[in-house]
């Protein structure tokens, strides 16, 4: 999709939709065109195209793309960064987890909310003109209703992910139902709904699409996996975990057996401009340059993350990795990460004379970290001044704000700067880079988890250990860009008790999906945010004083505020989260 011409610019500028609640759900931008007008094959497969556009349409504010602010920082992964707690204050509330009145000073998470239902009302518009249109003139309609219902089920799950009480809005819906649909379905009512999408998807999609970047079977069995895998950890009203659904884990497992996929043969592949559509991401959203769009389709949402000091890129120094994550990475002499006391001792917490921070004798790493943090004195993005005059180090003096937020960078977000991917806006850097919704490295971790809970433990932990395989067979881009090679990584033994694989698959995914916004719905599906933030901060707020009065509050913080605007607009139909 990424290479198809766009050629309905003025139809797709058209759908931008007014953050108004009662026009967004009911948007029909028929005094523009006709419905006979609209409904040409052509302009249909165009209004498919905008629904998929719909998905991506975020920028630094109001993401619905990359979860950095909402899954990386909210949780024990990274903190704010930039300069200083007031620059972009409200993510630092997020990371305090003070934000107890909806809408007070929030202009973030109400407009995420605007976002994800402009891509449902783009499905639905189109949908509903699909609907009407016959096969005979209109070949590919099924496929395209599939592929509408998988995009519509996709922001319908990231708002419940988000907010849990969401309205779920469907094109066969009239003007008055929609403006009178509420947020109170159950928590399994509201998984169903959205299952129905996915499986509506499921079945009429075909195995692959010519076009990369459309849904296929394979997308829709994975994400029928990962909605099977939250629905099984079944919460109460306040957000506790009271059961989970042995079931439901089944469907996991038979669900992930029917995605077709394979881990890239090195883990730096996934992050790296050229690797784009490989058969790791199941499904990502598409970015493009030079494409023949009036405007290059870029993604800018980390676009406040790159390297602040460096003169080789920009703004803004967002989105730091934290003392906590970087010590994940530590192993033991059997190459397997120190599960219970990692956080006893730091790595990397001290600059020496040149600029770097050294390692301490005799500690070695996972190499994922040089994939995922950059750290003084090692090479930044496999590149090293050392070999090459126009290549870099990660340097000290590219942390913008040290005293606060510490000196380590991200790694997965940025691409090198002499990279053709590149569009600077400012002092804002956007990419053409593809984000991944979904890896194939995602797929077999929830299958393994299913498989531990179901007590198919040794099933579980050979798929862990597939992962923690390809982790050791990505060690040369590192290596070879000049990082000390300090790597050992090993296998687990496939006699572990439940408990020790649970614990083994927990922190397995952390190291993983490390910064690219997963972890804080990681930790909320398995009931365990409270427990492990409140000890986070605990313990990183004696080296970043910044989160002396961060605290979790199990029942309120797992979850946004539903916006008090929504709420207002509704006349109070929609029901506000515990504790707000």
């Amino acid at each position: 999709m990424r290479n198809k011409k766009i050629f309905l610019i003025g139809l797709l500028g058209m759908i931008f939709l007014s953050a108004c609640s009662a026009d967004l759900l009911d948007y029909r931008p028929e005094g523009l065109l006709s419905k006979d007008d609209v409904s040409t094959t052509e302009n249909l497969e165009g209004l498919v195209i905008a629904a998929y556009a719909g998905i991506a349409n975020d920028e630094m504010v109001g993401p619905i793309t990359h979860q950095w602010i909402y899954g990386s920082v909210r949780a024990d992964d990274a903190y704010k960064g930039g300069g200083g707690i007031g620059d972009v204050d409200v993510i630092h509330r997020y990371e305090m987890y003070n934000l107890t009145i909806p809408d007070y000073g929030d202009w973030m998470t109400p407009r995420t909310w605007v976002n994800y239902y402009k891509a449902i009302s783009r499905a639905n518009f189109a949908l509903e003109l699909i609907n009407e249109t016959s096969e005979a003139n209109f070949p590919n309609k099924r496929i395209r209703q599939a592929e509408l219902r998988f995009l519509r089920a996709h922001s319908h799950f990231m708002l419940k992910l988000l907010f849990k009480k969401v309205p779920y809005i469907v094109e066969t819906m009239s003007a008055d139902e929609k403006a009178k649909a509420s947020n109170d379905m159950t928590n399994n009512e509201l998984w169903d709904k959205i299952a129905e999408d996915f499986l509506f998807a499921f079945n009429n999609l075909p195995q692959t699409q010519a076009e990369a970047g459309r849904a296929d079977k394979s997308a829709a069995a994975a994400y029928l996996a990962k909605l099977r895998l939250y629905q099984a950890y079944e919460q109460n009203d306040t957000h506790k975990v009271v059961n989970i659904n042995p079931t439901r884990l089944q469907e996991v497992i038979s669900y992930a057996d029917q995605v077709t996929g394979a881990l890239e043969p090195d883990f730096g592949n996934n992050f790296l401009f050229g690797y784009d559509n490989g058969a790791e991401s199941i499904w990502a959203a598409q970015f493009s340059k030079n494409d023949g769009t009036l405007v290059s389709r870029v993604s800018f949402v980390t676009g406040l993350n790159s390297p602040h000091g460096s003169g080789l890129y920009g703004c803004c120094g967002f989105h730091l990795a934290s003392q906590n994550m970087v010590n994940a990475f530590k192993t033991n002499a059997n190459g397997l990460p120190l599960l219970d006391n990692f956080n006893q001792v730091d790595i990397f917490n001290e600059i020496d004379g040149g600029g770097k921070a050294p390692l301490a004798s005799g500690v070695t790493l996972d190499p994922r970290i040089d994939h995922t943090v950059g750290i003084p004195g090692r090479p930044f993005k496999y590149r090293n001044r050392v070999n090459n005059p126009n290549d870099m180090i990660y340097n000290f003096s590219w942390a913008r704000d040290p005293g606060v937020y510490g000196y380590f960078g991200n790694m997965k977000e940025q691409q090198a700067p002499d990279c053709s991917c590149f569009v600077k806006e400012g002092p804002f850097i956007g990419t053409s880079k593809n984000i991944d919704f979904i890896r194939y490295a995602d797929v077999l971790l929830w299958k393994a988890e299913a498989l531990i809970q179901l007590n198919q433990i040794s099933q579980g932990l050979t798929i862990i250990n597939q992962i923690r395989t390809r982790a050791n067979n990505s060690k040369n881009r590192p290596i070879n860009a000049g990082a000390s090679d300090v790597y050992n990584i090993g296998t687990y033994p496939l006699t572990l008790s439940k408990a020790e694989a649970l614990k083994a698959l927990k922190f397995e995914r952390r190291l993983e999906f490390a910064m690219e916004g997963f972890r804080f719905f990681d930790l909320v599906r398995w009931g365990e945010a409270a427990d492990v933030l409140n000890n986070y901060i605990e313990v990183e707020k004696t080296k970043r004083s910044f989160l002396s009065n961060a605290h979790f509050t199990a029942g309120r913080d797992e979850y946004y505020p539903i916006p008090q605007r929504e709420i207002d607009v509704t006349g109070g139909l929609y029901k506000q989260n515990p504790g707000y």
